[in-house]
């Protein structure tokens, strides 16, 4: 069967649910260019997006794109549509991160295991409150744990000496950045503070920031830095954090790509699961730091991202850009 072309409209619809992933402080860092007359939507890394400063090699860039290339899957799936992935297909441009195929079912449906995720795509918000000092069930933990290895990654959730371990690195990397002048540049270029917190389309805005942690061993980053923000207060987060390590095997774009549709796979898995979600990259951002997150026991595979779970306030839903500044239909 002939593929009919594409409406700008169905293009349109498939971006934005890809425009609603995680990035690094909300920086977006992705565009598409979408060729109708191949029904191929490309997509590129922005690199005006970048930050040098917290993430030198781009790795934190290439881990939200590839969410935002997961939940474009998602996205299609829900239209009925069949996607074919080709991960960094033009070596002679790096900012080409992946190239994806749509086509109509022809013999075969499309993928009801994303279909089924699609409804998180709107309601997985990042949340810095405060959880509830509860247990994860096992079969939450097996369901996160399988939504990691179809992408090619593993979620492991560390013991109580591991986990306390990552939270030691996670303070040193705080500790480290107080001592760095330049430390939070990129952070104050991304947070949004005031009434520009009101018209933002991108960053994290202060009505976002959570509250200041009083006390708790739960990882909070502070995005307001060394600047006031009215009205936060400050709130005792959990002492017995439910943490989680999304490794892959390989340390390179393509990994790292793969690293960001299996974060986005878990967080839907446990968005629809009622978890709510956070995640921590503070450690991740230092080079002699990350080695040291990795499963003490295996000693192997690469750390991408530390995961906080609990049962707590999803978070409120965070700026987004509008299609027409992330889409090219050429």
């Amino acid at each position: 069967m002939a593929d009919r072309a594409l409406d700008e409209n169905t293009v349109t619809v498939l971006v934005a649910d890809a425009g609603a992933a995680p990035s690094m402080h909300n920086a977006q860092p992705w565009r598409f260019r979408y060729r109708s007359g191949e029904r191929l939507l490309l997509l590129l890394a922005d690199p005006e997006r970048a930050m040098p400063r917290s993430d030198p090699d781009d790795r934190a860039l290439h881990i939200g794109c590839g969410a935002a290339l997961f939940n474009l899957r998602v996205a299609a799936a829900r239209r009925g549509l069949l996607t074919e992935v080709t991960l960094l297909p033009e070596p002679e441009d790096p900012l080409v991160l992946a190239a994806v195929h749509l086509t109509e079912p022809d013999g075969s449906e499309a993928d009801e295991t994303l279909v089924r995720l699609h409804p998180a795509i709107r309601q997985r918000h990042t949340s810095r409150h405060p959880f509830a000092e509860k247990d994860l069930p096992e079969d939450v933990r097996n369901t996160l744990r399988e939504a990691a290895v179809r992408e090619g990654a593993t979620l492991l959730f560390p013991g109580p000496w591991h986990a306390e371990t990552v939270l030691d690195l996670v303070r040193d990397a705080e500790s480290r950045d107080v001592m760095e002048p330049a430390a939070d540049e990129d952070l104050v270029r991304w947070t949004r503070l005031g009434t520009e917190a009101e018209t933002a389309v991108d960053g994290v805005p202060e009505y976002a920031f959570g509250p200041r942690k009083r006390s708790g061993k739960a990882p909070a980053r502070d995005f307001s830095g060394r600047r006031p923000v009215a009205d936060r207060g400050t709130t005792a987060f959990e002492y017995t954090p439910h943490l989680a390590l999304l490794s892959t095997s390989g340390d390179g774009p393509a990994d790292w790509l793969r690293a960001g549709q299996a974060l986005e796979r878990v967080l839907l898995e446990a968005t629809l699961a009622d978890i709510a979600t956070s995640l921590t990259s503070h450690a991740l951002e230092d080079r002699e730091l990350r080695p040291l997150i990795r499963d003490p026991v295996s000693g192997s595979g690469q750390v991408q991202m530390v995961l906080r779970l609990g049962y707590g306030p999803r978070g409120p839903e965070t700026p987004r850009r509008p299609v027409r500044d992330m889409l090219e239909i050429t």
